[in-house]
């Protein structure tokens, strides 16, 4: 009777063990999904980062999640943007002259309006980043690029760079008001920036006839939408 006992309880302890793992399983894995839908592009870099590790891109994502899920930005003033939009347009223009000063300067602006829209300052680049992906991490990655860029010589890979920095550019310029069209989970089809290909030659740096951009407007094709 004892052992029979025994037997019956170890067995319902086990079943519950078994349905115990199963539920952190499944909860994980709906984890991991929310993850990839927030962070999209970002969260497969993470993965990449931690050599496929999706554990422990997971707990690094969501820390970034902890510290800066609360993050709310920071209306621009009247005029800011419009102001923003000539300046990055001046950049621009400046690249065929000198296209590593130029990207250099984009990411002096890239940092400023970073700062502007409330995302800490004075911190170590990996954190500034790890901040804006909270809210733009399909656009982040282009700030990323122009870092990269800046440590080489290869005029189309700083080109390259700065079309795709201009998608955090216009997320970061865009009027309050806007800007929930760039964050993820707010119920609206993400802003997406094309990669280099997809945008117009007359729109890129250095190039004559370039469109310019107007705040609350996206850059697709070399035209202002």
């Amino acid at each position: 009777m004892y052992t029979t006992l025994l037997i019956v309880g170890l067995v319902v302890i086990l079943a519950v063990a078994l349905a115990l793992a199963f539920r952190l399983r499944q909860q994980a894995g709906a984890g991991g999904q929310s993850l990839k839908r927030r962070f999209g592009p970002e969260y497969d870099r993470a993965v990449a980062r931690h050599n496929g590790d999706a554990k422990a891109a997971r707990r690094e994502l969501n820390e970034r999640l902890r510290r800066y899920g609360s993050l709310r930005e920071k209306s621009l003033t009247p005029g800011e943007p419009e102001r923003y939009a000539e300046r990055w347009a001046a950049v621009q223009e400046h690249f065929v002259q000198s296209p590593h000063a130029a990207l250099n300067e984009a990411d002096v602006l890239l940092d400023q309006l970073a700062t502007e829209r409330g995302y800490p300052p004075n911190v170590p680049f990996e954190e500034r980043i790890a901040a804006l992906s909270v809210h733009h991490a399909h656009q982040v990655h282009g700030y990323l690029r122009v870092r990269e860029a800046l440590r080489g010589d290869s005029t189309e890979e700083m080109r390259a760079a700065f079309l795709e920095a201009r998608g955090l550019f216009e997320a970061l310029a865009t009027p309050h008001h806007d800007s929930a069209r760039h964050e993820p989970g707010l119920g609206r089809r993400h802003h997406r920036h094309e990669p280099t290909h997809a945008v117009g030659r007359a729109s890129e740096p250095g190039r004559a006839g370039g469109a310019r951009w107007t705040p609350g407007h996206s850059m697709r094709g070399g035209e202002a939408r």
